[in-house]
Parts: C-alpha cells; structure tokens; sequence
C-alpha cells in the first residue's frame, strides 16, 4: 500500500518541476528566437517579442543572452556551427567512394538543414549581413569558413584518391555551396517568383545537381586523377 504523500513531497515536486522549467527555457528561447529571426528578420525582432513567443519576461530572456546579438549567435551555434563536429565526425568514417560521399552530404544537407526551421537564417544573412558587420564577420568564422574547410577536404579526399580530377579547390567549393544556397533562397524568397506549373522538387534538385556536378569533378576511363 502506498504511503500518504506529504506536504514535503508535494513541495519536492513543485521544485522539481521548475528546475526542470528553468533547464528547458534557454531551448525554448533560441526556438522562439529562430521562429521570429527567420519570419521578420534580424533588425525587425525585438527582444520582447522573443520573450513573449517563449512565455516567459524580457527580464528572463537577458539571463539568458544579454543582448539581442547574443542570442543570434546562439541560434546560430544551437543550430549550424554547432554541428560541424558531427559533420567532420562523418567525414572521417565515411566508408564509401568520393562520388558517394558528395551525393551524400549533399542530401544529408537538404534534410537536416534546408527543409528545416534553420535554413532561414542563411537567408537572413544574405539580406542582412551588410547593415550587421558584426555578426556578419561572426558568421563567416563560426559557418562560412568551417563549411568551406570540411568541402576542401571532401574534394581533396577524391583528388587524393584518383577519383577527381585535379582541381581549383578555392573555387570548386563553390560548386557545391551555389547549388546549395539557390535552393534555400527558391524557398524562402525566389519561390514565390516560380511558375506554378513548374514546381521545384528539392529532393529531384539536389540529385540532379550532385549528378550534373559529379559528371565535370570525376576522372573519365583513361585520365589520369592527379596532377
């Protein structure tokens, strides 16, 4: 038979449950953050409002992130640069052929980065960035650069291995990032310019690209991979 329950525990309770509330609200903040960033922008949010969407004050909010600008930066660690680990964790036991790794990480991006919520925030940049310097230059050393980094070292491993022929690699990145952020902007913005018989399919764009790309990056039967 259960034991009556006591004030005490009651009270255990109640504190359980507000720990457990004051671990969940700086999630809950960068998710409002990111929702309201992505729908008005950077400049057109205000902190207040971010506050309000998570439930909780303006006061609870600068706990938290002391400034407007700091909490861009988090949503832009929780939800990008945060996860160049896992990515480059990737990198290094991937098992299969370049090609393979390419059409990959190009699909794994779509999935895990373009269809979401944060794709958003690569578009707010373009818009932005130039009235931002700050967080611009904070952008290019926690997202531009390091995505470019772990791109070299994709088209490398394939130059390295025969598989690719020998390339610009300061450019090349770019072949597999342009691809990339039209499709971002098709969603967010160039979309709504679309004929409506012609949909974009981004899953039919993403192959078709990695195919179109990979057909100029890969050795022929007969060529010599390196240099």
């Amino acid at each position: 038979m259960a034991l009556p329950r006591t004030s005490a525990d009651r009270g255990d309770d109640v504190h359980s449950k507000r720990e457990r509330r004051k671990e969940a609200r700086p999630g809950e903040l960068l998710d409002a953050a990111l929702d309201l960033f992505v729908e008005k922008g950077f400049a057109a949010t205000r902190s207040e409002e971010v506050a309000a969407r998570a439930g909780v004050s303006k006061g609870t909010l600068f706990l938290y992130f002391p400034s407007k600008e700091e909490l861009f930066k988090a949503v832009v660690r929780e939800n990008l640069s945060g996860r160049f680990s896992e990515w480059n964790e990737e990198f290094e036991t991937f098992q299969g052929s370049t090609p393979d790794m390419v059409r990959y990480c190009m699909r794994v991006w779509w999935e895990r980065i373009g269809a979401t919520r944060a794709s958003g925030i690569t578009k707010l940049m373009i818009s932005e960035a130039r009235n931002f310097p700050d967080l611009a230059a904070f952008y290019q050393q926690e997202v531009i650069r390091p995505s470019h980094v772990l791109i070299r070292r994709i088209l490398q491993r394939g130059i390295d291995r025969g598989e690719f022929r020998p390339l610009d690699l300061d450019y090349a990145v770019f072949s597999i990032v342009a691809p990339m952020v039209f499709l971002i902007m098709m969603k967010h913005s160039l979309g709504a310019c679309q004929p409506q018989d012609y949909p974009l399919d981004p899953e039919r764009y993403v192959h078709s690209q990695a195919e179109t790309l990979l057909a100029g990056l890969c050795v022929r039967p007969g060529e010599g991979g390196r240099a």
